[in-house]
């Protein structure tokens, strides 16, 4: 119990990690939130969560049943990319920001999130690195605690973008930019923490 509890406690802090970073599917939610309908982060959640899903079974199915032999290669790719990204979270949460200008009606919030995730390459390069790492280190556990992991990157997703298209829907300032760049910061911190402690067990058994 503790173990599936501790591996969702992770799958939404590492979901939040990313959740939180300025980018094209946080710009449609607030986009979509501008019309007023508070259910655009939750839609668009689901749209970023088929992305997600296939790349799962991809995994589960296909990759890490080839990737026995090299999985301290692929875990230590995956420890460093979260250091990289844990910096690049930090030296970018100065200038982060919420606020954006409307381009264009979102038609479907659901294919928005949908487009957004797959034409991302920030979200390629951390699924590549960090979150097919993640996914073949949980399975050790068993097929549950890989789900329970995915459940808890979807609940931050799902919280955070929901979140966000409430408070744009009814005309209140989500975070203010001060405390935005200091969430954003302990993200970091937390990517950089946990990277260096998930390199540590790679390296030292």
């Amino acid at each position: 119990m503790y173990e599936i509890a501790s591996t969702l406690v992770l799958g939404f802090l590492i979901g939040l990690t990313g959740a939180l970073a300025p980018g094209p599917t946080l710009v449609a939610t607030i986009n979509a939130a501008l019309a007023g309908n508070w259910t655009a982060g939750l839609r668009i959640s689901l749209g970023h969560m088929v992305v997600e899903s296939v790349i799962f079974l991809m995994i589960i199915l296909g990759f890490a049943s080839f990737a026995g032999p090299y999985t301290t290669v692929i875990a230590a790719v995956g420890g460093t990319a979260l250091v990289i990204f844990g910096i690049m979270t930090i030296f970018g949460s100065r200038k982060a920001t919420l606020s954006t200008t409307p381009s264009c009606a979102v038609a479907s919030p659901c294919m928005a999130g949908l487009l957004t995730s797959a034409a991302n390459p920030y979200f390629w390069i951390w699924w590549l690195s960090v979150g097919s790492a993640l996914v073949i280190k949980t399975l050790e556990g068993g097929l549950l605690l890989a789900i329970v992991f995915m459940i808890g990157h979807w609940c931050a997703d799902t919280g955070w973008f929901t979140f966000v298209s409430t408070a744009v829907s009814r005309g209140k300032t989500v975070l203010p930019d001060t405390t935005y760049h200091r969430i954003m910061a302990a993200c970091g911190v937390f990517l950089v923490l946990f990277g260096i402690c998930y390199l540590s067990g790679v390296f030292i058994r």
